[in-house]
């Protein structure tokens, strides 16, 4: 069935996104490949919500294995549309997973990093309602950690665009098994008429 390799295609697809989001959130914790930051607390609030590890992340794997082995169950028996209904609810499960990593990148890049400025260590840009993005003069006001703004702006984007694909994958993923149980229970009438 083309529904079936479908969501193969779209588990397979999960997996090195999924990857790809814990990678750039681990990533995070270590602005220019140093650890202090970490061990101070002296890094952005968004980034203890372990929104690439938890949600852009681990959550993705179930529903790239549900999808994976949609197929190799719907031939088992234990029913096509049951099994189709399960993916979906797989799928809702991953756009949770990933749309709270889209949520948090977002608001994360909206807030701005948190740094040491000359007047000490604060959110230097979280009332400028993401326009920073736009001024990279305006990158400077951060002192240390070094390059932290290109380092969260760069971070945070991938996280964001990953996650919006990984959702845009479950929502396919929901679409692709609605069809599937629709035209499925079409076509086994089709078939039944068509053996009377």
């Amino acid at each position: 069935m083309c529904s079936s390799t479908c969501a193969k295609c779209l588990g397979a697809s999960l997996i090195p996104l999924a990857l790809c989001c814990m990678v750039a959130n681990i990533l995070l914790y270590f602005p220019n490949g140093e650890t202090q930051y970490a061990e101070e607390d002296s890094l952005t609030l968004y980034v203890w919500f372990f929104t690439g590890i938890a949600g852009g992340g681990i959550f993705m794997f179930l529903p790239a294995a549900v999808f994976m082995t949609v197929g190799d169950c719907a031939n088992d028996g234990y029913g096509r549309s049951c099994v189709m209904f399960g993916s979906v609810l797989a799928a809702l499960i991953g756009v949770a997973g990933s749309g709270y990593c889209f949520i948090v990148s977002a608001l994360a890049l909206n807030k701005g990093p948190y740094c040491l400025t000359s007047l000490g260590w604060m959110y230097p840009f979280q009332d400028s309602n993401g326009r920073y993005l736009t001024d990279p003069d305006s990158w400077f006001v951060c002192l240390s950690p070094a390059h932290v703004v290109v380092w969260n702006v760069t971070l945070f984007s991938i996280l964001l665009v990953l996650s919006g694909m990984e959702v845009i994958i479950c929502v396919i993923q929901v679409i692709n098994a609605l069809l599937s149980c629709l035209c499925g229970s079409c076509c086994s009438k089709e078939n039944y008429s068509m053996n009377a």
